[in-house]
């Protein structure tokens, strides 16, 4: 079936529930009026349903092609033209800077066509998704000569742009990366080394490709500490001559199939340093909290995309009769949305994909408050929400984008299970979300080992100011005694985790994944009483889309009933420590 983007979720969401509407009077974003998000909001959802989404099975299907003689990749037929429409609109360059060509509107904007991209087709929208990392981190950390070199033509998509980090030998852990720059005498460096899962190494989309390669210096400390960031383009900018940074072949996976994962071998390749000599973990990690982002909105749209042709399904196919009665007396049987198993399914899916997007764009506004307030310490204020929240939308939204996806499957039953029907791409295309830019077990580690004590606990205190404060402003907010529940269980987890983390990290380290989730579905409720406020107040004046505001308020209903009870057993799950986890000697295993 064709995408049909979920444009009035998000009127509602930007426009009534999280004001977003109003950035336009931050002298940033002057020009994101209501006007222009309504036309972004319609136009990526046309682009997305008419150029994007039609190359996404086919592409699935032929996937990228390697030419070892030289040592070329050629994409799926239908990405370059597709590409080119995607970059024609200035869609690449949405929230990129003025100064270097960009359009300068707010970041949630790009959540918004992130998602509808990655709705559509995950593969094509991975290689302008990871050149905006590269724009970032450039902007950032690069000096003026190298912005003006690279930037315009990363950002008008003209070049696409790559995160070289990991090697054979060591993924997260980067302190064991091997790759070396030697000084050359014209103040460039010779970069030697070998990097492997690097999306979009190589491909013939554009004319040029550059890499942000991380390696170590002479003499460098062999830890994460003497790591530098460099960038090496394909072809070198003043000569065009070709550089030694070569594809020596593609991965073969099991789902993206349309986005060309390389092998990238650099032979002795020319680079330029970005920011100062071992600090390139700092330049990284501006790339990494982009890449994160992005991949929670790459949960989101393949779960969204998996609803709309599950609920499709359910609606047409026909089988057995509903247990109240027949709903279809003139036909063989009724459809099976009819089901409560089926609906159970159903209500699932759309009630935690409308959780989510909410999640995202309350992250994406405070991401561009942190950008444009002049207050400082709303900018400040902001940016904690980001950066405590940034593990949480990567991990919930892939690791709920694949499960959605999943049941989607489930509810078309075998058909599911076949190619003649997209959710069996939708699965495995997913299912590579939950690990890259930081498995989710690492994003777990991250939010309770870095981001709960940064600042003295700055940032979660944070937290809980915004939900506690939305239930003082609002005493008759709807599901407020559960969501009040909810919230006491996050302190209580939180709370364990402050008195035993310290004492033993291993500790922290069970209780990672279940705090994680208990914090995402905690705000996630949170959300979901605002929408459901907002709703209530709507249909009480008479105003918007009634059907849409009746379905959020059952919605809500179903989330708070359904859904946010998990956060008790996840409590309990974190107090009852690490004993159960642990306990195993090596002869346990195999017993």
């Amino acid at each position: 079936m064709q995408y049909q983007a979920p444009a009035n979720d998000l009127r509602f969401l930007l426009f009534d529930v999280l004001g977003v509407d109003r950035l336009h009077e931050l002298e940033k974003y002057a020009d994101a009026t209501p006007d222009l998000i309504s036309a972004v909001i319609d136009e990526a959802g046309k682009l997305a349903a008419e150029v994007i989404q039609p190359t996404n099975t086919a592409g699935d299907r032929e996937g990228c092609h390697y030419d070892p003689e030289s040592r070329s990749v050629t994409t799926p037929e239908g990405f370059k033209e597709a590409y080119r429409k995607f970059v024609e609109g200035g869609w690449t360059a949405l929230d990129a800077p003025l100064e270097f060509g960009g359009q300068g509107l707010p970041h949630t904007l790009k959540f918004v066509v992130d998602e509808m991209v990655c709705s559509t087709n995950l593969s094509l929208g991975m290689y302008p998704g990871l050149t905006h990392g590269a724009i970032s981190a450039l902007y950032t950390h690069g000096s003026d000569e190298l912005k003006q070199t690279y930037l315009e033509k990363l950002i008008s998509g003209e070049w696409t742009g790559t995160m070289c980090l990991t090697e054979p030998q060591c993924g997260t852990d980067l302190g064991m990366i091997r790759t070396r720059a030697t000084p050359n005498d014209d103040g460039s460096y010779a970069i030697e080394g070998t990097k492997i899962w690097i999306t979009g190494g190589e491909h013939d989309l554009v004319d040029n490709i550059v890499h942000l390669v991380l390696a170590k210096l002479p003499g460098a400390p062999d830890t994460t500490k003497g790591i530098s960031l460099f960038v090496v383009p394909k072809f070198l900018p003043d000569s065009g001559e070709r550089n030694p940074a070569f594809c020596g072949g593609l991965e073969h996976k099991m789902g993206i199939k349309g986005s060309a994962t390389c092998v990238m071998n650099f032979e002795g390749a020319k680079g330029w340093l970005v920011g100062e000599p071992n600090d390139g973990m700092r330049a990284m990690f501006t790339m990494m909290n982009e890449a994160r982002l992005m991949v929670g909105m790459q949960g989101l749209g393949l779960a969204e995309m998996a609803y709309q042709e599950s609920l499709g399904f359910a609606r047409e196919r026909l089988q057995s009769r509903s247990l109240s009665g027949p709903k279809n007396p003139d036909g063989p049987a009724d459809p099976i949305i009819v089901h409560p198993d089926v609906r159970r399914m159903l209500m699932r899916q759309k009630v935690l994909n409308e959780g989510m997007r909410a999640l995202a764009l309350f992250t994406g506004h405070q991401l561009d408050l942190s950008a444009a307030h002049p207050d400082e310490a709303v900018r400040e204020s902001a940016d904690d929400l980001v950066q405590l929240l940034t593990p949480v939308v990567k991990a919930f939204l892939t690791d709920e984008g694949f499960n959605n996806a999943n049941t989607g499957l489930q509810v078309l039953g075998g058909s599911g299970f076949t190619t003649d029907w997209p959710l069996e791409q939708l699965v495995r295309d997913g299912r590579i979300a939950r690990i890259y830019e930081g498995t989710n077990g690492i994003q777990a580690m991250d939010l309770v080992g870095r981001k709960l004590s940064l600042k003295g606990g700055q940032l979660v205190r944070g937290l809980f100011g915004v939900l506690g404060g939305y239930l003082k402003d609002n005493p008759d907010a709807p599901h407020g005694e559960e969501l009040k529940g909810a919230i006491k269980a996050l302190e209580s987890a939180t709370l364990w985790l402050a008195s035993n983390a310290p004492k033993d990290p291993e500790q922290a380290g069970a209780a990672a994944t279940p705090y994680l989730r208990l914090m995402a579905l905690t705000v996630i409720g949170y959300l979901w009483s605002r929408m459901a406020n907002v709703a209530n107040r709507q249909l009480a004046a008479g105003e918007g889309n009634k059907p849409l505001l009746e379905s959020k308020v059952v919605s809500a209903r179903f989330y708070f009933q359904k859904l946010l009870p998990e956060v008790h057993w996840l409590l309990e799950d974190i107090q009852s420590g690490k004993d159960s986890l642990m306990a195993f000697e090596d002869d346990h295993w195999a017993a």
